[in-house]
């Protein structure tokens, strides 16, 4: 569980015990079934990232709602869209190894995650991650009840692909942004686990060696487990 979950779920469980010691039973009841649906909420499972050197993984758990032609600062492209609903991982991982060159906050509204406009208009981080095989660009997109977008890394930090990257609040989405060229491997309706889930392949990726470990910042591997963020 990352540390955000201790945050919020801490204090439901110390008012939900005091409400039992004052025989407030219902009312406890409630506090503490809502701090373990928020230790649910913020867990934080290890991952095994698949060893191909091309991948592209998926960067959060969810269900793939589009993939489309898409351009991109007017380089052609495909997106795809995922969404995240309140029951799903929301930690975020990276979709590929690289360097984050540039990640921007843009504040926005906060439409249902699932709508079209929500990839254009809702809140959002906007990394643009430069890999072996050129550019990509990922976002972490608030929704109609998350309202923070929470970033672990910043400009200028190498990823591994796989590698947390941060979170979304509650209910949200998240997309990948690939050039024209990249072969998508996922289509609407999947779901798809982050770090784990091949949603797309670079073409002619280079080959890497492989090595063991758990340490996500590490690891290059046949199949490697991120470790826990502290």
């Amino acid at each position: 569980m990352v540390k955000e979950g201790y945050y919020f779920g801490l204090p439901l469980l110390v008012l939900g015990g005091a409400g039992f010691l004052l025989d407030w039973y219902f009312i406890a009841a409630v506090l503490v079934f809502l701090a373990l649906f928020v230790f649910s909420f913020f867990r934080d499972p290890d991952r095994l990232i698949p060893a191909e050197p091309a991948a592209v993984v998926s960067p959060a758990d969810g269900r793939v709602v589009v993939v489309t032609e898409e351009e991109n600062g007017g380089r052609p492209g495909q997106r795809v869209s995922i969404f995240l609903a309140i029951w799903n991982v929301h930690v975020n991982r990276a979709p590929a190894s690289g360097t984050i060159t540039k990640m921007e906050y843009r504040p926005g509204k906060f439409f249902a995650a699932m709508r079209a406009r929500a990839s254009l208009e809702n809140e959002q981080n906007v990394f643009t991650l430069r890999t072996e095989s050129g550019e990509m660009v990922f976002k972490q997109i608030a929704g109609l009840i998350a309202r923070r977008v929470v970033s672990w890394k910043k400009q200028g930090e190498q990823v591994v692909c796989g590698e947390r990257i941060g979170l979304v609040r509650f209910g949200s989405r998240v997309d990948v942004w690939l050039p024209k060229g990249a072969e998508i491997l996922v289509k609407v309706g999947e779901n798809v686990k982050g770090g784990s889930s091949l949603i797309a392949r670079w073409p002619g990726k280079r080959e890497a060696p492989q090595s063991s470990g758990k340490n996500a910042a590490e690891t290059e591997a046949n199949l490697i487990s991120t470790g826990k963020r502290s």
